[in-house]
């Protein structure tokens, strides 16, 4: 692979750097351990810190050679782990009880921080770089926090660009397509009330476990009935808390789940259609439903085109075009970088991690020889987005 040499330079430190963070994991809107080295860090690098963006967030600015040209990009890595007990064997697995980085931003963040470096001492490009350090991004709400807090207006760009590594993908491969990428997500808790009352009388009661039942079996027609089967639709429901006795009928049930789509009108189409089917269907046995839809939601992660070409030249030229898949299909996993996509367009791209545990699993484990690829795809983009004059 034609990495960057620079890399193979790095590469020590930045394995200490990624092995102390995923050491010392901590939850969306709680990185105030992981923000602040990462501020440090930038700042030894001779690169400006601006700490506390949306919470915890962290934006460095790196400017280019020569007059400031006035075209900016944004490079984003995510910072938070995830409510999940380690079981990886590592060395340096987590010290804090209860979480670990089982999605691999420990590695996203020390790539970033690694591009950070060689981009301040080469500074090949023109205009600004702004590093973008993002909090809570598994269900936190952390790129809509940061954009509640003016990220765009505060540092302003034409285009922003993400990365992620996938399990699976060999190391040295990358993906990526154009369009949507990613599904939309939207997280629901629903509590249906009735009557309860004795398991050996359930004509004097309103079961609300019966209701839940034909509830979760009828709103699957949504998907197989309801949605144009060339576009793409995914309701789970994932949580069911009823009773604690074997022969008391409850008085409420409360369900939870999610629902994924790839098109913003079809995102809207199933909602709608999933809220008038739980309000109609519970209604019709004379109980009532109340659902809440979660902050966690987010939009389908869209690729623009013209992104979506700037980050194909950059990750032609780090793995070359025969180990990347510019026509991978979109997933039906979300990311809360589709917020930032929302407002500013760019492109997400995945990196191969090798075989092994998927992400969100206990046994995951961030491969680090992967980080040269993504640390030169980060440095590559600039150069290509930004050229310098």
């Amino acid at each position: 692979m034609p990495v960057l040499n620079r890399t193979a330079d790095l590469q020590q430190t930045l394995e200490a750097w990624r092995h102390d963070f995923h050491q010392h994991p901590e939850l969306g809107n709680e990185e105030h351990r992981t923000a602040g080295l990462v501020a440090e860090r930038l700042e030894a690098m001779g690169i400006e810190a601006v700490r506390g963006v949306g919470g915890t967030g962290v934006v460095g600015i790196i400017k280019g050679k020569g007059p400031d040209s006035g075209q900016a990009i944004g490079l984003r890595a995510d910072m938070d782990a995830l409510p999940i007990t380690e079981n990886s064997g590592l060395p340096f697995s987590s010290q804090n009880p209860g979480v670990m980085h089982a999605c691999g931003h420990d590695g996203h963040t020390t790539m970033l921080l690694g591009a950070a470096q060689i981009l301040a001492e080469t500074r090949n490009f023109s205009g600004h770089v702004y590093l973008i350090f993002q909090p809570a991004e598994e269900g936190g709400g952390g790129a809509e926090k940061m954009v509640k807090d003016k990220l765009f207006q505060r540092f302003p760009m034409q285009a922003v660009f993400g990365l992620h590594n996938e399990p699976g993908l060999a190391v040295g491969r990358m993906s990526l397509c154009q369009g949507a990428a990613m599904a939309s997500a939207d997280t629901f808790t629903m509590t249906i009330s009735g009557r309860g009352g004795h398991a050996a009388l359930p004509h004097l009661a309103n079961d609300p476990v019966v209701i839940a039942a034909q509830f979760i079996v009828a709103v699957q027609g949504l998907v197989s009935r309801g949605t144009d089967a060339q576009q793409s639709a995914v309701i789970s429901i994932c949580q069911f808390e009823a009773g604690h006795a074997a022969n008391v009928i409850p008085h409420q049930v409360q369900l939870g789940g999610t629902i994924r789509t790839l098109d913003a009108s079809v995102r809207k189409q199933t909602v709608d259609a999933f809220t008038r089917l739980a309000e109609g269907l519970v209604q019709g046995y004379g109980a009532s439903v109340e659902i809440n839809w979660t902050d966690s939601s987010c939009p389908v992660t869209y690729n623009d085109p013209r992104h979506h070409d700037v980050s194909v030249r950059a990750a032609e030229a780090v793995v070359g075009a025969e180990h990347l898949n510019d026509k991978a299909a979109p997933m039906m996993a979300s990311e809360d970088f589709a917020v930032m996509l929302d407002e500013v367009p760019g492109s997400y791209i995945f990196m191969g991690n090798g075989d092994g545990a998927g992400v969100h699993e206990p046994e995951y484990q961030f491969c680090d020889e992967a980080m040269p690829v993504g640390v030169s795809y980060f440095v590559k983009l600039v150069e290509e987005a930004l050229p310098a004059t």
